[in-house]
């Protein structure tokens, strides 16, 4: 009863002040409604991000991950840091300066109208795919764990997961259609809050239970009985090889944070360039953070209970029902409630401004209302909502785990995508065909891969080969068949566009953060446990980065003292 009275109550909570936090918004108009009227702050965003991204996926599939491999699967979180860099440094300013709603905007103005129907489709049919029913899956294995909803209801463990995603669905459907963007992110913040605390608390106390009520002798403990466990470089025979972090992992995670509309649309909603790149680069640097929440569970898992669970992506729900104190479970099972409606409410806020915007204006709407406009997104992601309640239960099917069904299945849209948005960035003359020809070979390609011939190679491996050959196969293209004009990038002037000035020095020590944890978590840190050499080699590292990042403060000053002498001159 304490449960489910502490989970009703920060569940009211959290939508209580989010209704009173956005009551007043204008939900009428397409900024409204989609961008949260462009006024969404850095630390909204940061937010709104981490929990848009920290669904019950991460916790359940990466945990299953790390219980049956290792720490290798810290590199889709930790490389994150790098590659929301990147987002933040390159891909933000362009978006805000062009004034985007949606990431296909801007393929009809580089291309034409075609490719951005082509890449809306796209967008559409992964979030029914690989957004939308692993993250309802997700979140129904964890509460169904933690309400014992077979027990509940006397009903088996399939039937427990239909009830689960149904319920979830629904509440979210609702939560996402009536509240628009602000809402989605204002609510993010307040979970975040409740994710980080409840996040961190199943390792604590997981160390403790090691340590027989000794924390630190509980991570002493689990290290030295399963060193091989901590290492992030791992096996090219793990689920994530090392090698796949210099090739298509990297291009996936730009994908996912740079032009995924479900993760960008935040940023596409900052008020100004500045707060948009702060609020990409807070998150990237707790991204770095996030292993410590989803990964280390798995391990935790693997020395309470050995090779005894039959079903890994389990791991995680029977370490939180069986380590934590009941009055906490409430608590912790509203956040976890608050993450799933989270990912899946922002994926169908996206889903219906790409539907509204994209598919529906063009066609129909051109002399409709922005309220009518809006109106038929709602309705479309209620129709999105509730196919994806119907797929996400047989995901209980998939041979290789939650986790890595996701991984895979997003590789037929994830680089497609990127790829042509890449060449549409860096060159001016590639003309719409070309886009079109390369997004045909490589959703073929790689779906002949994985059905048909199936190599001995790793996907991430294979998206990577196929990157380079549309990227080539475009720029051939465009050198034989050019656009007539060249494309240049207007500025819409919807938000102000001065950058962050301290983009370099944070940017310097999300790199080296990310670098630091690698050699903790390998064979010059905790696999060997050889801490003083790992200490001269951190001292080294943090040494350079701090050089580096003192020089760009150096440049950022100066640069302010020339201007100002600039101003006072002219003055004179």
């Amino acid at each position: 009863m304490l449960m489910i009275i502490s989970f009703i109550f920060f569940t009211l909570l959290v939508a209580t002040l989010t209704y009173f936090k956005t009551k007043g918004d204008n939900l009428t108009t397409n900024d409204g409604y989609f961008l949260g009227g462009r006024s969404l702050t850095g630390g909204f965003i940061a937010g709104s991000l981490m929990l848009t991204n920290l669904s019950p996926v991460n916790f359940s599939g990466m945990s299953a991950q790390s219980y049956v491999y290792n720490m290798s699967v810290m590199g889709w979180e930790v490389c994150s840091g790098i590659t929301l860099v990147l987002v933040a440094m390159f891909l933000v300013p362009r978006y805000l300066k062009g004034g985007l709603t949606t990431i296909p905007e801007f393929l009809e103005e580089r291309f034409d109208s075609s490719v951005r129907q082509f890449v809306t489709y796209l967008f559409l049919v992964s979030y029914l795919l690989s957004a939308l029913p692993p993250t309802l899956y997700a979140g129904a294995l964890v509460l169904s764990q933690l309400f014992d909803i077979p027990g509940m209801l006397n009903v088996s463990h399939t039937a427990s997961i239909w009830i689960t995603v149904w319920a979830i669905g629904i509440i979210g459907a609702i939560y996402a259609i009536f509240g628009g963007l602000k809402a989605v992110a204002f609510s993010d913040t307040l979970n975040g809050i409740g994710l980080i605390i409840g996040g961190l608390a199943v390792p604590y106390l997981g160390f403790k239970f090691i340590g027989k009520g000794d924390f630190f002798h509980g991570v002493i403990k689990l290290v030295e009985s399963h060193p091989e466990k901590f290492d992030a470089i791992g096996k090219s025979s793990d689920s994530l090889p090392f090698s796949t972090l210099f090739t298509g992992m990297i291009l996936v995670n730009l994908y996912y944070w740079g032009t995924d509309q479900g993760i960008i649309q935040r940023a596409l909603g900052a008020k100004n360039l500045k707060e948009g790149q702060k609020g990409v680069m807070i998150a990237g640097f707790l991204k770095i953070l996030t292993p410590l929440m989803v990964i280390i569970p798995g391990i935790i898992g693997y020395h309470i209970y050995g090779d005894t669970i039959s079903d890994a992506d389990l791991t995680y729900s029977y370490l939180v029902r069986d380590l934590m104190p009941n009055y906490l479970l409430g608590f912790f099972a509203a956040v976890m409630f608050g993450a799933v409606l989270s990912s899946y409410n922002s994926v169908l806020n996206s889903a219906a401004t790409l539907f509204s915007l994209n598919i529906y204006k063009p066609k129909f709407g051109k002399n409709k209302s922005d309220l009518e406009i809006v109106n038929k997104g709602k309705l479309f992601g209620f129709l999105v909502a509730l196919i994806s309640m119907f797929i996400a239960p047989m995901i209980m099917n998939a041979p290789n785990g939650l986790f890595q069904y996701l991984q895979t299945v997003n590789g037929f849209f994830s680089v497609p995508i990127f790829t042509i948005i890449f060449i549409g960035y860096t060159t001016k003359r590639v003309p719409a065909i070309a886009a079109k020809i390369a997004l045909i070979i490589f959703v073929s390609s790689y779906a002949m891969l994985q059905l048909v011939v199936k190599p001995d190679l790793h996907f991430l491996h294979q998206l990577a080969i196929l990157f380079v050959i549309c990227c080539g196969i475009m720029l051939a293209i465009g050198k034989k068949y050019p656009r007539k004009e060249p494309f240049i990038l207007k500025d819409k002037n919807v938000v102000e566009l001065t950058p962050w000035d301290k983009q370099y020095e944070v940017a310097t020590l999300i790199v080296t953060f990310m670098i630091s944890f690698y050699l903790i978590f390998s064979k010059l840190g905790l696999v060997t446990q050889n801490y003083s050499n790992l200490k001269s080699y951190l001292m080294i590292l943090w040494t350079v980065a701090i050089m580096i990042a003192l020089f760009f403060r150096k440049r950022r000053l100066r640069k302010i003292e020339l201007e100002s002498i600039k101003i006072i001159q002219g003055e004179a």
